[in-house]
């Protein structure tokens, strides 16, 4: 055989390789369109109180970390538990033939697209409207709420009541079902445990599209899967929390730590003792510029003097943030009790701040500072670049803390 005749052998067997890949392709493409596409679709045919839509979707391909953009097919806006279990059994009953996946989605501020569902369907929770929030008070108090709900409305309207949930979020503007999918953290937990552990029973729609109730002495595995559980073992749909008396006011207090070392011995002495404060957290703060002038607009220094001539800036410094509850007849046993747990700290003296608020301003003080950031054009979910990610401050003047630590 001749080199020209090498030459075009070789030249049709790379022909014919490039049409049996581009037909490979078309193929798979074909059955993915053939499969899946008319499988959307066919949510059209399923009887709902709420609504399916299939155009306008991009926003349920976003969260507040920004990382990950990707679009479901459809958007279930349900109005009642029965929506959402319709739609999973549905999808269920597709079989594996589809890859249809189903994720809910509360205020969209999980970090790693754990609300998204590719090409699937994703269910916005906050559009339930089946049950209302329902204060139960007595020996043990609870109350029901849907999983749609904002934990700043489950507050308001547990105060109404004179009690409030025993654990918290640092920002309340999120759903009662997404901070159960994950652990639901801030400064009660050292006394409490996580929102997760201040659960009495869940309703939860299963994958099979099953309502099942579900506590520690009913369907227990289902229970403890669920809290915690990333939306892995159902969707919640209803969740009862665990609630106690509420306070009417909040001793807020901050100091600053040069000493990595004395500051979490400082921490964990007051997270192991009886008598405490009732919220303790810690946050880094990394070469702020005049931290404790900013720290005025809110907090009340105890020495003006020394905390104005007190400089920040180039340094490492570790702040402690805590709380104590109280009733306006109260005031004089709680400061004194303040005072007590104070003089055992080894903060710098000179950044000791303090404020008192009431218990509402000091639980949705995340909510207050990012309103003011926003006011001023700084709403980072919409001009966080891609692959970088971010928290939102505990304060308007701690938005730079690289680390918090939670009691």
């Amino acid at each position: 055989m001749g080199v020209s005749s090498i030459h075009s052998f070789v030249e049709n067997m790379l022909t014919t390789v490039k049409f049996l890949m581009i037909f490979f392709l078309s193929r798979i493409a074909m059955q993915t369109m053939n499969t899946d596409t008319p499988s959307i679709f066919s949510l059209r045919t399923l009887s709902v109180d709420g609504q399916f839509n299939f155009h306008n979707v991009s926003h349920a391909g976003k969260d507040f970390g920004n990382r990950f953009q990707l679009p479901p097919s459809a958007v279930l806006q349900p109005k009642t538990i029965s929506d959402i279990s319709v739609t999973i059994k549905h999808v269920y009953q597709m079989g594996q033939s589809s890859s249809i996946t189903v994720a809910a989605r509360g205020h969209g501020h999980s970090l790693q697209g754990q609300a998204q569902a590719p090409g699937g369907i994703v269910v916005q929770m906050e559009s339930l409207q089946e049950s209302e929030i329902h204060v139960q008070s007595g020996s043990l108090p609870y109350v029901d709420v849907s999983a749609g709900e904002l934990w700043i409305n489950v507050l308001r309207e547990s105060l109404k009541h004179g009690f409030t949930p025993k654990s918290w979020t640092d920002y309340l503007h999120l759903t009662v079902g997404g901070t159960l999918s994950n652990a639901g953290i801030s400064g009660q937990a050292f006394r409490h445990g996580p929102q997760i552990s201040n659960v009495h029973q869940l309703e939860i729609v299963t994958g099979k599209g099953q309502v099942v109730t579900c506590s520690p002495g009913e369907n227990a595995d289902l229970f403890y899967g669920a809290l915690g559980g990333l939306g892995q073992f159902g969707i919640i749909t209803k969740a009862r929390i665990a609630l106690e008396p509420a306070p009417q006011m909040v001793k807020w207090i901050r100091v600053l730590y040069s000493d990595f070392t004395t500051f979490t011995q400082d921490q964990e002495m007051l997270i192991s003792s009886k008598k405490t404060f009732d919220y303790i957290e810690g946050f880094v703060l990394i070469n702020r510029t005049g931290i404790l002038n900013n720290w005025r607009s809110s907090f009340n220094p105890q020495d003006p003097i020394q905390a104005t001539h007190f400089k920040s800036e180039g340094k490492t410094l570790f702040c402690l943030e805590m709380t104590k509850n109280f009733n306006a007849d109260e005031t004089d046993i709680m400061n004194q009790e303040v005072h007590r747990l104070l003089s055992r700290l080894r903060y710098i003296p000179s950044t000791l701040f303090q404020s008192e608020v009431t218990y509402l301003e000091f639980l949705d003080r995340v909510h207050v500072s990012e309103v003011k950031l926003r006011s001023k054009g700084n709403d980072r979910r919409s001009k966080q670049p891609t692959g970088s990610s971010t928290c939102v401050p505990a304060d308007s003047y701690s938005q730079n803390s690289a680390l918090y630590l939670t009691g």
